[in-house]
């Protein structure tokens, strides 16, 4: 059987089986043993019964005592099976529930090893629903045994069973992906041993080797493939050299305003980039409200008076309507022309703009995914400007570009990455960060409240409202789901109407609306039509209502740290004190550490580094949000020290053979090669 073959040929899956693996996206037999345990159980040493403490899932070796107790509950149509067991030290009571066949399965006298969790109870211990073995066996006991995640109507058991057949149909069919003087130099396991040795380790030290191999595999590609991309753009033709005798400072001394420090150094490294011969390819990472935008629009000055067209391109149409208002404020003075096209702009005026765009008579378009259309051509296009980085891909981008001649490039995005990861996950693009807030930015008051504070919180409300306020009130779901206990929107708007603001204007927006309808309603929020907004995180990004001074964040804990601090961003934005509640429930000590993150500091990028620290990686650089790969291995925050070793490592092999051409790498250039395939766009 090859490792592409479908799962379904795998002992124990069945044709229903199959169906619960698909669910896991399990279909071939790579996908079956690159399935990766969640965590492990340590069943491999076992414990005398006097030496167990309460509450702990043990091993025990003992002999059977008395016969198997049968004790039919009627109540609960229930039947209970207790069974006597003792070692050298104590007796120990095992109880199963509903489990007839257990009936006559130990013998009196007899050893066996149980695994079960110990409750303590006076004068004796028991132990509920254990595994067990014989004392010859080791199936279920005597060693580490691996935990996988979600498994649908899968038990750990069958799960377990399963790889392990596949394991062995994989025998002699992996190949290895790590080139020879890697795996020597580092002392990397090959990858059928790590991959084996993940699932089924003889001790913890086995499991931390085949850990280290498979996270040094992920990060190695993911830095090869990230500096690749870097090392093509910087090789493709010469960029734009714009006219250094254009000068910013020209619209800098102009502004109604004082740009922060942090502005000032971001733009200096723009225009060292602009000036130079190689093209530009910039991320700007600013916190919320920091000023990123006009930071563009400056380099738009710059790019203008240089001759060339600029284009930037916005997530949603509202936030690309407020760009243009930004643009036409600074720029109209200096007879450059802004545009906006979207993709509901009527046809008649489509058409004019993307006359005179090709004409040239159009300056700065601005616009959404519209500006990637065939029909939208540009007479000199010098910059490319994308906002909220994480709302489109490389393609997109790339797109964009091609409608000039390698013209510069500006990312931006208000999602803060902690600044020790940040150059080294950004590999394809030099970074700026804005790291100061313009002094006018007033602190957001944050207070984490429970269910029981609700009255209190909505009579805030209404008072910021009756004094001609404007409130978000934030919550995660669209429609209920039984698991998460969460409110939905349709459910909470209707409480809201009809019930606890009645008095007031109350409207609802979701991710499941039309990009039209949601822009009217935000349109209408920001007129004052709208006193009271409901929503889910659609409104998470960049729209500025500077009458809005108040959310509440609904099941707060339910949210990433970063996502809260994106949310509370949307506030604050004008002369009013502004205030961030957040109502959660659970009583967990990670929750009230996150809670307590979010009161104690405004800083982005603090934040983001406790989120990753606090949740892991995982859900922090989940592909929807970065469009990184998706480790299935590595975690960002506690492989740090791999991540910079395989940094250093990476840059150095290419250095020295930068196409990866050389025999040695002729495995790093195929695992490149098909993650490029298959590539999440980043």
């Amino acid at each position: 059987m090859n490792l592409s073959d479908d799962v379904k040929f795998v002992k124990g899956v069945g044709p229903q089986r199959v169906k619960l693996l698909n669910k896991l996206n399990i279909f071939t037999l790579e996908d079956l043993i690159t399935y990766y345990p969640r965590d492990y159980e340590d069943r491999s040493k076992p414990k005398k019964i006097a030496e167990t403490q309460n509450g702990e899932e043990v091993l025990i070796e003992a002999i059977v005592t008395s016969r198997m107790r049968e004790i039919r509950t009627y109540k609960r149509n229930m039947t209970i099976y207790k069974l006597i067991v003792r070692d050298e030290t104590d007796s120990c009571e095992l109880i199963w529930y509903n489990q007839s066949y257990l009936k006559n399965m130990f013998q009196i006298g007899k050893k066996y090893k149980f695994y079960g969790k110990i409750n303590k109870k006076i004068g004796m211990a028991e132990m509920l629903s254990p595994v067990y073995d014989a004392e010859e066996k080791s199936k279920n006991t005597g060693k580490i045994i691996p935990i996988y995640p979600i498994t649908y109507n899968l038990s750990q058991n069958t799960i377990r069973q399963i790889i392990e057949n596949g394991l062995n149909l994989a025998d002699g069919k992996i190949e290895e992906t790590m080139p020879e003087y890697l795996l020597e130099e580092y002392k990397l396991f090959n990858l059928k041993d790590a991959i084996s040795k993940i699932h089924f380790p003889a001790d913890f030290g086995e499991f931390e080797k085949a850990r280290y191999r498979l996270a040094f595999e992920e990060l190695i590609t993911m830095q090869l493939l990230l500096l690749s991309l870097k090392n093509k753009y910087k090789n493709k033709n010469a960029g734009i050299q714009f006219n250094s005798n254009i000068k910013m400072s020209d619209v800098i001394n102009d502004l109604p305003f004082k740009l922060t420090k942090a502005q000032l150094r971001v733009l200096e490294e723009i225009d060292k980039d602009m000036e130079s011969e190689e093209a530009m390819n910039r991320l700007l990472q600013g916190d919320v409200g920091s000023g990123k935008t006009v930071v563009a629009i400056i380099a738009a000055y710059k790019a203008v008076k240089s001759g060339y067209q600029m284009a930037i391109m916005a997530p949603t149409s509202i936030l690309a309507s407020q760009h243009l208002e930004s643009f036409e404020s600074i720029l109209s003075k200096y007879n450059i022309k802004c545009e906006l096209l979207l993709g509901n702009t009527p046809k008649k005026k489509k058409e004019d703009i993307l006359e005179r765009l090709k004409n040239g008579e159009i300056d700065v378009i601005i616009g959404t995914h519209s500006l990637l259309e065939e029909n939208v051509i540009f007479k000199n296009l010098g910059l490319v400007v994308t906002d909220e980085q994480h709302r489109f891909g490389v393609r997109q981008r790339s797109t964009l570009c091609s409608k000039g001649k390698n013209p510069d490039v500006l990312v931006m995005t208000a999602t803060p990455i902690p600044r020790t990861l940040a150059l080294i996950l950004y590999g394809d693009l030099d970074i700026s960060i804005i790291d100061e807030l313009p002094p006018n930015r007033k602190k957001i008051d944050t207070f984490a409240v429970r269910k029981s504070m609700e009255e209190r919180v909505n009579n805030f409300v209404k008072k910021q409202v009756d004094e001609g306020r404007q409130a978000y009130i934030v919550c995660p779901l669209v429609e209920e789901n039984e698991e998460i206990n969460a409110k939905s929107v349709l459910e909470l708007a209707e409480k809201y109407k009809t019930e606890v603001f009645k008095d007031y204007k109350v409207e609802y927006l979701h991710g499941k609306m039309r990009p039209k309808e949601k822009d009217e309603i935000m349109q209408r929020f920001k007129d004052k039509e709208i006193d009271i907004l409901i929503s889910t995180t659609v409104i998470e990004v960049g729209v500025n209502i500077p009458n809005a001074n108040i959310m509440v964040i609904e099941n707060a804990e339910r949210f990433g740290l970063a996502q809260l601090h994106q949310l509370r961003g949307r506030v604050g934005r004008g002369e009013y004190q502004s205030y961030c509640i957040l109502k959660y429930e659970g009583n967990s000590e990670i929750i009230r550490k996150r809670m307590q993150v979010m009161q104690e500091t405004n800083d982005g990028f603090v934040i983001s580094e406790k989120d990753l620290e606090l949740r892991g990686s995982g859900e922090f650089f989940g592909t929807k949000q970065h469009g990184l790969p998706e480790f299935k291995v590595a975690n960002l925050f506690e492989d740090i020290k791999v991540l910079k070793l395989v940094q250093s490592i990476s840059m150095k092999i290419l250095q020295e053979d930068p196409l990866l051409q050389e025999e040695k790498n002729k495995r790093l250039k195929k695992l490149i090669d098909e993650k490029l395939q298959n590539r999440i766009e980043i």
